[in-house]
């Protein structure tokens, strides 16, 4: 079955699995796995290769090889991550008119620009982020607790969330969450976006209590934590996330909660493989 952001190739005279994958930019082994092939596998020309989208074994980062009839638009869409986040990390505008070859970093790679919604491999936050922090217009006490989740999901984006929780549970400022940490499935891995709940100052709608949810911020790890653990891109942005709101807000490492422990009806978020003691350890530190 094909996925969001598959392409057909047809093989052309000289083409080879490496050559195909270099054009493209993705790997041989994503490209041979994707098509049930060997990595030496020998193409014939004429012979119709699928070429992995997002939701395939290429993962978002590295770089892009632009192809013939893509948009800057079409690229983003394909690779899951937003179309003014490709274009910074690019030094590009959104209308920029991309040219066959042309090679692109994808924000969540090591190699994208400081501009980029993700954590550095330091794990520092990105200036868009911490401004968004520190220019909040947070009062004093106002919150409390800091609680994270998982979305159970194991692809996610700020948008879809945002309609789920409009249209399904009825919440009329959407996002339940202040954050949201991707992982690399509909965000980047580690990209870390502010919700409009942070940036108005709003009650989260992540609690069971309307009481939690007036002084708890709520971070959601996309992801589903019984199943998989959190990446290690997560885990750094979620640190450099959760230090700087603690800062932000004077919330102590002793009041950072899972779903699971704070929450007042029985929850399993953020799921069994989230590394809770070893996290929450090490804030303390």
């Amino acid at each position: 079955m094909a996925s969001v952001g598959d392409t057909t190739y047809v093989v052309k005279r000289g083409d080879s699995l490496t050559s195909i994958a270099k054009q493209n930019g993705i790997s041989v082994s994503a490209l041979a796995e994707r098509n049930g092939l060997s990595r030496n596998h020998h193409v014939n020309t004429g012979q119709r290769l699928v070429i992995p989208g997002s939701h395939a074994s290429a993962p978002s980062g590295g770089m892009y090889v632009v192809k013939r009839g893509d948009t800057l638009t079409d690229i983003a869409k394909a690779q899951g991550v937003s179309l003014p986040h490709l274009a910074d990390a690019n030094g590009l505008s959104t209308k920029h008119m991309v040219k066959v070859g042309e090679r692109l970093k994808l924000p969540g790679s090591t190699a994208s620009s400081a501009s980029n919604e993700t954590a550095t491999p330091s794990g520092a936050l990105p200036s868009s982020i911490s401004s968004a922090i520190v220019n909040a217009p947070v009062t004093t006490g106002r919150w409390k607790y800091i609680v994270i989740h998982h979305s159970g999901t194991s692809e996610g984006t700020v948008k879809g969330m945002d309609n789920y929780h409009r249209q399904v549970r009825h919440m009329e400022n959407g996002l339940a969450y202040h954050f949201v940490v991707g992982n690399g499935n509909g965000m980047g891995n580690g990209e870390v976006a502010v919700g409009n709940r942070w940036k108005r100052q709003l009650d989260g709608g992540h609690l069971a209590s309307l009481a939690q949810n007036k002084v708890a911020i709520g971070i959601c790890l996309v992801g589903n934590y019984d199943r998989t653990p959190p990446t290690s891109a997560q885990l750094k942005s979620l640190n450099a996330l959760v230090r700087s709101l603690m800062t932000r807000c004077n919330i102590s490492a002793s009041n950072v909660k899972t779903h699971q422990q704070i929450n007042v009806i029985g929850t399993k978020c953020p799921g069994s493989k989230f590394p809770t003691k070893t996290f929450l350890a090490g804030l303390k530190s």
